[in-house]
């Protein structure tokens, strides 16, 4: 474990024991990397996906280049940008290529990875690329739950600039 990615605030899993859960020692493996992903993932839910975006990158930035933790974040990256281009900016052309590019990221990584279901992505990332209309009201699903983004999601959001 690192020491700068350590919070004991930060909550179990609200289901199941997923990858970066260490149920003996009750604590995540990269607690900062956790609570980064339940906000990026309310907030992408939501439809804040500039501000999911940058609650992953934020956090992508305490990992090295080929660690797990940073693919996975790298990846996520690429998925709140892609729908981020495809709804904002009607630009699906960018979408492909960032969903592209989030796939080769999220390829090793874990079906279950900090509470993300990391299969899902891939699959509903990989099918928009070929019709966009599979991001129509697909949520990312976090512990069995689809969470949407409350004031403290947002909170979170704006104090990292």
């Amino acid at each position: 474990m690192d020491r700068h990615t350590r919070d004991p605030s930060v909550s179990p899993p609200q289901a199941g024991s997923p990858t970066g859960w260490h149920s003996t020692e009750n604590e995540w493996e990269h607690a900062t990397l956790r609570r980064a992903v339940v906000h990026g993932v309310a907030l992408y839910n939501d439809g804040a996906f500039h501000d999911s975006h940058d609650c992953f990158e934020d956090e992508w930035y305490n990992y090295g280049s080929g660690s797990t933790e940073s693919a996975f974040l790298h990846g996520m990256v690429q998925v709140a940008a892609g729908a981020y281009k495809h709804y904002d900016f009607e630009n699906d052309d960018g979408m492909r290529s960032l969903f592209e590019t989030a796939l080769q990221y999220l390829r090793d990584v874990p079906h279950d990875y900090y509470g993300v279901d990391v299969l899902d992505v891939r699959t509903v990332v990989t099918n928009a690329t070929d019709d966009p209309s599979a991001l129509d009201d697909w949520k990312i699903r976090l512990d069995e739950d689809h969470p949407r983004a409350d004031e403290s999601d947002y909170a979170f959001a704006a104090g990292l600039d």
